[in-house]
Order: structure tokens, then C-alpha cells, then sequence
């Protein structure tokens, strides 16, 4: 019995991010997000198993955001779409803003279908998002022919 429960429990967490959408994989990774940054982005990379060839490039990732703590960026509060762009029926952009006492963050997360499984494309985060906010608000940007 005991036996079987093991196995049943390693079968489960190894498909924990083989979910049928690109939305799914992003709400469990916010879960284990708010408890450990760390292994949402590890268990969000393991969904693609050509990410072993730049394990070097998602430690350091993971090293970012497990140095964004409390004490360097405040508390988290959660996350909010910012946008959704869709490429093909296979290729999906979702960026998101991540909310600490500090700043915003920026997540892209990018998804790729190439047959039926959804896996992680490219992920990546920044914090230019108050550049962007203030070239948008740039006069050239603005309709001024609107009557």
C-alpha cells in the first residue's frame, strides 16, 4: 500500500505542469510562486525538455527572483495581466505585472505547441515597465486629430 501511494504521488508531481493550456501552466506557477519563486520557475522550465541545454542561464533566473525578498523588494502582493498576444494557434505571448512594495515587475512568458502539449517557449522579467509607460505618454503617441 504504501508502496503504491509513493508511486502514485511521484506520477502526479512529475505531471504537475503537464496541463492542457498556457493559462493553467501560469496559475500553478503564481501558486508555488507565492511560496517559493524559485521552484515555480524551475517547475515552469521543466515542462520543456530542451531547457536542459541552458540550465546554466535559468539558475540565474532563479537566483533573481529568489533575491527578491521581503527585505529587498517588499512584500509580494500578486500579479495582474497586462496583455495577451497571440502569434499562431501554437505560439502565445501572456505578460504580467507583479506587485511589490518596491516596484513592478514584468513577466513574459512565452508558450510554444508543437503537438499537443503545451511547454515554456521563453520566460524572462524586467523592470523598464516606467520607461515604457512614459514613451507611451509621448505626444507622438497621442491622436491629437480627435475632434
Amino acid at each position: 500500500m504504501k508502496r503504491t501511494l509513493i508511486i502514485i504521488m511521484i506520477l502526479a508531481s512529475s505531471n504537475l505542469f503537464a496541463q492542457s493550456s498556457p493559462q493553467k501552466l501560469i496559475d500553478t506557477f503564481f501558486e508555488t510562486y507565492k511560496k517559493d519563486a524559485g521552484k515555480a520557475v524551475k517547475d515552469l522550465y521543466a515542462t520543456n525538455k530542451w531547457t536542459e541545454r541552458i540550465k546554466d542561464d535559468i539558475d540565474k533566473i532563479i537566483g533573481t527572483v529568489n533575491g527578491f525578498t521581503e527585505s529587498y523588494m517588499g512584500k509580494y502582493y500578486g500579479h495582474e495581466l497586462i496583455t495577451t498576444k497571440k502569434f499562431a494557434e501554437s505560439f502565445v505571448l501572456y505578460s504580467y505585472l507583479v506587485k511589490y512594495d518596491r516596484q513592478p515587475i514584468r513577466f513574459i512568458f512565452k508558450f510554444y505547441k508543437p503537438n499537443d502539449d503545451w511547454v515554456l517557449y521563453s520566460y524572462s522579467l524586467d523592470d523598464s515597465l516606467d520607461n515604457e509607460i512614459q514613451e507611451a505618454a509621448k505626444l507622438y503617441y497621442l491622436n491629437l486629430d480627435k475632434e
